[in-house]
């Protein structure tokens, strides 16, 4: 993409600024659903006694209708700020436009996303927070021989994954934290609104709680650049190179 200068950068239409309450009840109107799904709803569903796989299968598909369900959220709150509804507004509303800064838009800036993605994979390699019940932990599953026979041949389960973190990276999460949330916090976190937003997006993980230190250091990954380019395209890049690592990791186990 052709740099730009100064004089030239896009323009932005003015972005609407939430309070601090008006952030709270976002992130709860996420994480608490989440939250009632993981605990509450897939148990229910799934059954006393219900096998791992069965338990499993549950457990995705309500945490699937979780995350749809931010995004609905996403569209009625942008929708509700009565701007003009063209796609081009809402978009540059929701940062959905390349990396920029005073003098420079997309091109090399890109690169910034190879730094960010090889420090998210630096932190997911590690030791980093608890494991959580081996229940609840998707990895112990997929190493398990019910997770193995479970996904053999499955392509709707592969599908209902991915979709899942689609879901989770794109249109989901990312979306609502690095799109919605962050550019409407300046006015009430000042310059430290990425980090509360950071913050935010470790304490919503109700749903699996044990993961919360890891997730609050994947905010800072994401939404530092987000806020630094003005562009919620590098969260979601980000983050989404981490699903796609794990949907090719997960294919030779659905194909074997």
């Amino acid at each position: 993409m052709q740099t730009t200068t100064s004089t030239t950068q896009t323009r932005v239409p003015a972005i609407p600024q939430y309070s601090r309450g008006m952030v709270l009840a976002v992130w709860a109107a996420a994480a608490v659903p989440m939250a009632a799904l993981a605990w509450v709803v897939a148990p229910s569903i799934a059954g006393d006694g219900a096998s791992s796989r069965r338990f499993f299968i549950t457990l995705l598909s309500a945490l699937t209708v979780g995350l749809l369900w931010q995004a609905v959220l996403v569209v009625i709150l942008v929708m509700r700020e009565r701007r003009d509804p063209s796609w081009t507004n809402v978009r540059d509303r929701l940062w959905l436009r390349p990396p920029q800064t005073a003098s420079r838009r997309g091109g090399r800036l890109w690169w910034w996303v190879v730094v960010f993605t090889l420090a998210l994979a630096a932190l997911d390699m590690l030791p980093f927070g608890p494991s959580g019940p081996v229940g609840r932990n998707f990895g112990h599953f997929l190493e398990s021989d019910a997770g193995q026979a479970t996904f053999h041949h499955a392509w709707w389960l592969y599908a209902l994954v991915a979709f899942e973190l689609f879901l989770n990276t794109v249109i989901g999460e990312e979306l609502l934290f690095r799109g919605l949330l962050l550019p409407r916090m300046g006015k009430a976190f000042g310059r430290a609104d990425w980090i509360v937003n950071s913050v935010l997006f470790g304490f919503y993980h109700l749903h699996e709680p044990w993961v919360i230190p890891n997730a609050i250091a994947t905010g800072f990954l994401t939404a530092g650049p987000t806020k630094r380019y003005r562009s919620a395209l590098m969260g979601i890049a980000i983050h989404s190179v981490e699903s796609v690592f794990f949907l090719v990791v997960l294919l030779p186990m659905v194909i074997s």
